[in-house]
């Protein structure tokens, strides 16, 4: 376990070239209602699990019956550029259009379910470790599976050039240099849950946790709680002990590739920031945890039998508040009222 405080916290950019995420959740739920399944999910009171004052949990796992709150990211996008093209988009305004993207998670689901809704292919690449119950999933939203690579940036690396190759279009759920625009409105999706976050608290909450892998849910949502709760609310972002790829990068400055084994946390287990999460997080977040396997594993029967049953990755965010070690290293106290969001389903 590692903590360190943010000294860029409410300064000017880290990458001079790269945007600060958007805040603006004006078109999102319109948007949004053109997908199957649209409903906001629940905050519920938590407060058993931790000595504070109220601990609420957003609570992602029914999310567009996609599983995870990354149901809200390329679906969004896929949206956007159906009503770009259409006044009414339907199931045939993207036709002819094909999406690839490497996924080891829900974010692949996104871009299918997406893809199906408008009319558009869907390429899905996995690397040889993803399990083949996640590939029959994405096939039954009509993507077409393709494994490739040994890990997930082997996958990225297949994908990228399928891309390049056949002409499609590259959802990624992580930015980079020369590689922003997209990135940028999928994370704009995330909003809807943060909006509907803000609407939900029954008071302002003084600490938010937020795992975090490339840093793009904790990048929005963070964004958005400075824009509506100011600089109140502590916000803290949880990474693998494995993958501390944002903490480094706080720490050095700049973009740091952060090696490391696997994590239990696979999900966040990325060796790489989102560059326009990095530039958000740099401005917005005030400590950066790295949390040991072990402390989040403790805490997932716990969480299972108050009825929030996730993943480790899932989970890491509350598992921070439980856990007595890293709730006395982020100096969470009984007065504290502390807002975490459960990110996806168990496996």
């Amino acid at each position: 376990m590692k903590l360190i405080p943010n000294p860029h916290r409410g300064g000017a950019k880290l990458i001079g070239d790269i945007p600060f995420p958007s805040t603006d959740a004006s078109r999102i739920a319109a948007l949004l209602s053109l997908c199957p399944a649209t409903a906001e999910t629940p905050l519920t009171k938590a407060t058993s699990l931790a000595p504070v004052a109220a601990l609420w949990v957003k609570d992602e796992r029914t999310r567009m019956n996609l599983g995870s709150f990354k149901a809200l990211g390329a679906a969004y996008v896929i949206a956007c550029h159906a009503s770009d093209i259409a006044e009414r988009p339907d199931m045939h305004s993207l036709r002819g259009r094909t999406y690839v993207t490497a996924s080891a998670g829900n974010h692949g689901l996104s871009v299918a379910a997406g893809a199906r809704m408008f009319g558009a292919g869907a390429v899905v690449y996995i690397a040889e470790t993803v399990p083949e119950s996640f590939a029959n999933r994405l096939r039954a939203q009509n993507a077409q599976v393709v494994r490739a690579g040994a890990d997930y940036a082997g996958s990225m690396e297949a994908a990228s050039q399928a891309a390049h190759d056949n002409g499609w279009v590259l959802l990624s759920d992580s930015s980079w240099d020369g590689y922003v625009d997209l990135p940028y409105l999928l994370m704009e999706g995330y909003l809807q849950l943060a909006a509907e976050m803000v609407r939900q608290c029954p008071q302002m909450p003084t600490v938010i946790l937020l795992q975090a892998g490339v840093g793009g849910l904790a990048g929005a949502v963070a964004a958005y709680a400075r824009k509506a709760w100011g600089d109140v609310p502590r916000i803290c972002v949880i990474e693998p002990t494995a993958a501390p790829a944002l903490q480094s990068s706080i720490e050095n400055g700049h973009p740091v590739f952060a090696a490391g084994p696997d994590s239990i946390m696979g999900r966040l287990d990325c060796k790489e920031p989102s560059l326009i999460a990095l530039n958000g997080l740099a401005r917005d977040a005030d400590l950066f945890l790295s949390l040991d396997d072990p402390h989040v594993a403790a805490q997932l029967p716990k969480m299972a039998a108050a009825g929030f049953a996730t993943t480790a990755s899932g989970g890491a965010g509350l598992a921070a508040v439980m856990d007595d070690a890293s709730r006395a290293a982020l100096n969470i106290a009984e007065h504290d009222r502390v807002l975490c969001i459960l990110t996806e389903q168990p496996a």
